[in-house]
């Protein structure tokens, strides 16, 4: 009897296995495409640039780069050079000055802003977004000067040709090379370009954003930089994949002060102020915020590419619902996809100490948080609080603010169809799919102007590129950056479009 019942089991749980084995398989190969807009227009020729156009462009982007416009703090940026660039991309952009379509005005002393008047003033316009601050590099390590434009091996080097002098001269190129040919555009549109987005942007984006609220101005969709094609960043993906941010992570920077007695090194205390700080800072390192995957909208990034993942990877990405726990363990390994999946804790200032014999007083770190759309700040500080658990260390918020809203992204979003026809477009039917940005644009001031914000570089990216990024060595190829004008180029064209096509099942996927 007994082994009657132990045969009956194990059937069961054999035919439980099948079952579940079925389940993964069929929803694997049956998964669907995704609904694309099939488009019922003539569509817009693309760019094919001349040796003389090439060179110009290549040429306006390492003049761009030779301007140190660094921004070091709110209050200390290089405003000689800011203004210096003003002047610079006046003549280097003619046509963008002087067009009777186009009129110009100057924020802050130093951000522009381009409004470019379409014939059918009944479509809403949309906006482009760019910067042209950067983050401060010195020459050490680099095997160029950071702000010499230096060509080498097919790629210009230099602070600002990944973020985001590339895209702001793009822009521009691409608008000037749509003036040469007589382009009057049907839908106006706006370009946005801040001068301290590396330092918050409050005196340049948000002023203009602010002015354009009190103007009544509402826009379709907005797009400004961030996440790029990525190529060989996720194992396992077997082609380019466009990311688009559909939103971005919020951000918590805190100062960490302990407050102790100073005295001579001869006698110390038992707890020094940098002892009580390093415990701190420590705790929260090695207690990362907890994993959000499947939260957000990166489990969404993952359905959308299931089928571009290697083998057995696409019958996992195909049935998060199953394996959503060991996705995010494994992604969590990286940290370039560990960044998507929780609130990231990262620890930028520590200073204490003026004399080797001398113990100091007080001690302060500086730590910023990099917010999932799961949590808020508020959360974020609770954590925190619990996780140090010292009450001799005082937490003061320097600045916050909670993650952006979601974008629409779905076949009704005009916006978001448009991006993603440019990108199939211009990068060789490349798949793309919604994401989390988890780096933080201009783009969160124009929230009040419209619900569609998305943010995308137009390059591809390499892991080995990642780093590069206000890193060492930044570098773009001549190759990367003609396509990049190439994009914006069919960008304001497809932006013309005066209503959503009717949507269709697609035998590729966008």
């Amino acid at each position: 009897m007994a082994a009657l019942c132990g045969r009956a089991v194990v059937c069961s749980l054999a035919g439980l296995l099948v079952l579940f084995v079925s389940v993964l398989l069929i929803r694997t190969y049956t998964w669907p495409e995704r609904a694309v807009r099939q488009w019922h227009w003539k569509e817009p020729s693309g760019m094919e640039l001349m040796e003389e156009e090439k060179e110009q462009l290549i040429e306006a982007l390492k003049g761009a780069i030779r301007i140190p416009t660094v921004s070091f703090s709110e209050d200390k940026q290089n405003t000689t050079a800011l203004a210096e660039f003003g002047k610079y991309i006046e003549k280097v952009f003619p046509n963008v000055f002087s067009s009777k379509l186009i009129t110009h005005e100057v924020f802050g002393n130093y951000s522009h802003l381009f409004k470019v008047n379409g014939s059918d003033h009944t479509l809403q316009p949309y906006m482009l977004l760019a910067h042209l601050d950067v983050v401060p590099a010195t020459p050490e390590s680099w095997e160029v000067s950071p702000f010499s434009g230096v060509e080498q091996d097919g790629y210009i080097y230099g602070r600002g040709t990944l973020d985001d002098k590339s895209s702001l001269i793009g822009i521009l190129q691409a608008l000037e090379f749509l003036l040469k040919k007589g382009y009057k555009p049907c839908r106006s549109f706006y370009i946005g370009l801040g001068h301290d987005e590396e330092v918050f942007g409050h005196r340049g984006a948000k002023i203009m954003a602010e002015e354009l609220k009190n103007r009544k101005v509402k826009l379709a969709f907005l797009v400004d930089e961030g996440l790029p094609v990525i190529d060989g960043i996720i194992p396992g993906l077997n082609c380019p994949v466009a990311l688009i941010g559909i939103t971005e992570k919020g951000s918590l920077t805190l100062k960490l002060t302990v407050n102790g007695s100073p005295g001579h090194s001869s006698f110390p205390p038992l707890e020094s102020s940098i002892g009580i700080l390093s415990a701190a800072v420590s705790r929260l390192e090695q207690n990362p915020m907890p994993n959000k995957f499947g939260e957000g909208p990166e489990r969404a990034m993952f359905e959308h590419v299931a089928s571009k993942f290697v083998f057995p990877l696409n019958i996992v990405m195909a049935n998060l619902w199953a394996f959503s726990l060991v996705v995010s363990r494994f992604l969590a390994q990286s940290s370039s996809t560990n960044a998507m999946i929780r609130t990231t804790t990262a620890l930028t200032i520590f200073q204490s100490g003026i004399k080797s014999n001398v113990v100091p007083p007080t001690a302060t770190a500086t730590v910023n948080f990099r917010i999932h759309p799961a949590q808020t700040v508020k959360e974020v500080l609770d954590i925190v609080r619990k996780t140090i658990q010292d009450e001799r260390v005082e937490l003061s918020v320097m600045n916050s603010f909670d993650p952006l809203p979601v974008s629409s992204h779905d076949v009704e979003s005009v916006g978001y169809q448009i991006l993603q026809h440019t990108i199939h477009s211009v990068f060789s039917g490349a798949p793309s799919a919604p994401a989390v940005c988890i780096g933080n644009t201009d783009s969160r001031y124009f929230v009040p102007l419209t619900n569609n914000i998305y943010r995308f570089n137009p390059v591809i990216l390499k892991k080995e590129d990642l780093n590069r990024i206000h890193g060492l060595n930044e570098r773009i190829s001549k190759e990367a950056l003609e396509r990049l004008v190439q994009f914006y180029f069919q960008l304001i064209q497809n932006a013309d479009i005066d209503k959503i096509p009717i949507p269709h099942r697609a035998t590729h996927e966008l």
